[in-house]
């Protein structure tokens, strides 16, 4: 028998987020849903994949408090700081984040009507998406106030920059590069390994001429040529799970953030109470 919070978490997932935000509720469809729908197994139980590409494990190189109340759908980093968009309707937002305490040093929430999705720079603003409202935000990082909004056709995952483009996700296999001055979608790109579609593209961050995603739902980063849309490697990060504590089956991995001038790569999680910077190291046998 689940828990109440598996219950509660589970059905605001389904569907990646169904929003319901009653337990009580939850509980009562958790069984009707699961009866019609398959939902995929927790990230740190679930049978490892078989990947064409090449599989990497990972080394970590430090540890760092998060925020556990931040519904985590995206970050970056940024002149020495970690930016964070959250997610759920009423408690979406754009955080500045000081690295090495995990303080929140400027927030600003989006109205409640928005459910809050992945972030970007892209040249001096940051871009910030949502998920089913198609629409989009831009913000000053300085002081996060908005100078522009734009809009889109899909749902809104994840958010990424290669520097000319914003590359955007909408949990299929599918990327889009947008303009960044019309935000018109100037290609589309299908995500394959061994030439096999691979669906559930998540956050997004762009890490030395690669895009890395997040698969939602699994324990998984995978690295794609931002040319082909083949995989290049998948990064298995299940491990991460054993470092949270407690029970956390639910608490989705999700975030990426990459430090350029210092070459330093940090994942988290929704609602992880843990940030860690990481190292790739070889394929795992």
């Amino acid at each position: 028998m689940k828990t109440a919070r598996a219950f509660c978490t589970r059905a605001a997932f389904f569907g990646k987020k169904a929003g319901i935000g009653l337990c009580i509720l939850a509980a009562i469809t958790a069984a009707f849903i699961l009866s019609f729908y398959s939902i995929p197994e927790a990230n740190n139980e679930g049978t490892p994949i078989q990947p064409g590409a090449p599989l990497y494990t990972y080394r970590i190189v430090n540890t760092y408090p998060h925020d556990s109340s931040a519904f985590t759908q995206g970050i970056f980093f940024h002149e020495g700081f970690l930016y964070e968009s959250t997610g759920l309707h009423g408690r979406s937002s754009l955080r500045k984040v000081d690295l090495k305490t995990g303080r929140v040093l400027k927030s600003r929430r989006l109205p409640g009507k928005y459910f809050g999705e992945g972030a970007t720079l892209h040249g001096t603003r940051i871009y910030q998406i949502t998920w089913k409202s198609k629409m989009g935000f831009i913000y000053d990082p300085e002081n996060f106030r908005r100078t522009g909004q734009f809009s889109y056709e899909t749902e809104g995952w994840g958010i990424t920059s290669d520097g000319v483009h914003l590359i955007m996700s909408d949990g299929t296999s599918t990327l889009r590069f947008l303009d960044p001055q019309t935000f018109k979608v100037t290609r589309k790109m299908e995500v394959t390994d061994a030439g096999k579609s691979v669906s559930g593209l998540n956050e997004l961050e762009y890490v030395k001429g690669e895009i890395y995603a997040n698969l939602w739902n699994r324990g998984y980063i995978v690295r794609i040529s931002p040319d082909r849309g083949e995989i290049r490697g998948w990064i298995d990060l299940r491990g991460l799970y054993a470092e949270l504590g407690g029970n956390r089956e639910w608490d989705i991995l999700n975030g990426i953030a990459y430090d350029a001038e210092n070459d330093r790569l940090f994942v988290t999680g929704k609602s992880w109470p843990k940030l860690f910077e990481i190292k790739i190291i070889g394929n795992s046998p």
